[in-house]
């Protein structure tokens, strides 16, 4: 059984795994959809509809191995064998996706990019469901999860941060010799070697350093185990039946598709819209930097204070309106000049508490999930934390994947067009680009708000259910 105090080496171990999730995340979020349409010169609408094809079988896939390895049986626990499973088949579809044949026409492109892609979704899902549930059984207190995920969260931005520090200050900047390398096929080759290096790593040592808790861990009963198809349809029905589960669920979805659409136009955005070089755009990671440090160091502070409906609302909010901050600011004509540092600085700060607010959310979310998990097991007395975090990623990831479709769509729509250079392009089509990025992203934001303000199990509720769980099991 998991112990309620875990060692910061668990944590670490288990948080290092996040890394190679989140460096994964970024490349897939932060360089696919421009590579294909700016580099390439696929058109928006098929980059983004490839990549929401992707999106979707990776969603269908959660689930299904979320509720594998809730009743997986092996001398490896249920968690573990899939994560080692991970590695390999990730980094080969890094590979594939950065260096497709050449000579393909538009719509072979467009194939190409769904077949890596899809591999891609497919193959980090092995690792990252199975360790989101391993991270919920490793504690069972209601504090203790929040400094977990608050670990997981951490090293995970860690990802993010060593992927972009790269390739914004080491490689765009001078591997081309231009001001420009994002728009130059050949300044893809080292990134996409060094996050293939950099994942294989993080994923295995993770694995790997915690092993070590596998007796610890609860195992499925040997009727759990037994794996139907028919029953990988009931645990997810089950699931969405749990009132606080389908609130977080709807409100994920709407906060989903505001990620998608700000990921999706992030670079086009920085390069086009505020004008910087990559230098200028590389500095923008500080706003993650400061933003996550608060995330880690706040969140359970902020569990012990205020419960935890209350900092999902206020920190969804949060992210909403300071992350459209800059762009609604240069729309009014209020912001300092284009390119300059200035901007970069207005830019660092509305960022910086927009990135806070996303931390502790995110944080919040999963620590949410887990106590969900227990009130689940309350009420049909079986543990289905796979399932949750597996059912939650599908519907964050469809929902993020339209996001990035609305996106292309929009770009299309706005005539924005392939192979641009920064100052070229028409101010009207410059401005509705910022439309697109400020007030339009906003809606979703503020519709997720809503929901999650449905969500209700507080510290006083939880710990009457883990009461009666004792007095269940005793």
């Amino acid at each position: 059984m998991s112990q309620n105090k875990i060692t910061v080496k668990t944590k670490v171990a288990f948080g290092i795994g996040a890394t190679g999730e989140g460096a994964t995340n970024w490349i897939f979020a932060g360089l696919t959809f421009f590579f294909y349409n700016q580099v390439l010169g696929l058109s928006g609408s098929l980059t983004g509809l490839a990549v929401l094809i992707a999106i979707i079988f990776d969603a269908i896939s959660d689930p299904v191995i979320g509720s594998i390895s809730d009743r997986f049986v092996s001398k490896l626990g249920r968690r573990h064998p899939f994560m080692f499973a991970a590695p390999f088949p990730t980094v080969i579809a890094i590979y594939l996706m950065f260096f497709p044949p050449y000579g393909l026409s538009e719509y072979g492109l467009f194939g190409w990019l769904i077949f890596s892609t899809i591999m891609l979704r497919l193959s980090i899902t092995l690792f990252a469901v199975p360790h989101l549930a391993l991270g919920a059984e490793l504690s069972d207190d209601y504090f203790e999860r929040s400094r977990v995920m608050s670990y997981n969260n951490l090293f995970g931005y860690m990802g993010v941060i060593i992927m972009h520090i790269f390739t914004w200050f080491l490689i765009f900047p001078f591997f081309a010799d231009e001001k420009i390398g994002q728009l130059y096929q050949e300044s893809y080759t080292p990134i996409a070697i060094f996050s293939m290096i950099l994942i294989a790593f993080c994923i295995l040592s993770s694995a790997y350093f915690t092993k070590d808790r596998i007796p610890y861990l609860k195992q499925p009963s040997r009727d759990e185990s037994r794996i139907k198809t028919i029953d990988l349809f009931k645990d997810i029905v089950n699931a969405i039946s749990n009132k606080n589960y389908a609130r977080l669920l709807v409100g994920m979805f709407f906060l989903s598709m505001l990620i998608g659409t700000h990921e999706t136009l992030a670079i086009y955005m920085g390069t086009f819209f505020y004008e910087l070089s990559p230098i200028q755009i590389g500095w923008l990671i500080v706003n993650n930097i400061i933003g996550y440090a608060f995330g880690f160091i706040l969140t359970a502070k902020l569990h012990q204070k205020f419960d935890k409906p209350i900092v999902i609302v206020t920190t969804v909010i949060g992210l909403t309106i300071f992350w459209s901050a800059s762009a609604n600011i240069v729309l009014l004509g209020l912001a300092p000049e284009r390119g300059s540092w200035e901007l970069v600085a207005m830019i660092i700060f509305f960022g910086s508490f927009a990135s806070a607010c996303g931390s502790i959310l995110h944080i919040s979310v999963m620590s949410a999930l887990a106590d969900i998990a227990d009130e689940h097991e309350l009420i049909t007395g079986i543990r289905q934390e796979g399932v949750f975090y597996a059912a939650r990623s599908f519907f964050s990831k469809t929902s993020n994947g339209i996001g990035h479709v609305i996106a292309g769509i929009a770009l299309d729509l706005i005539a924005f067009p392939e192979n641009a250079m920064p100052g070229e392009v028409p101010e009207e089509i410059i401005f509705n680009l910022g439309l697109i990025d400020g007030p339009f992203a906003m809606i979703w934001g503020l519709i997720a708000a809503f929901f999650y303000a449905r969500y209700k199990i507080t510290r006083e509720s939880h710990l009457k259910i883990k009461e009666k769980l004792f007095l269940k099991n005793s």
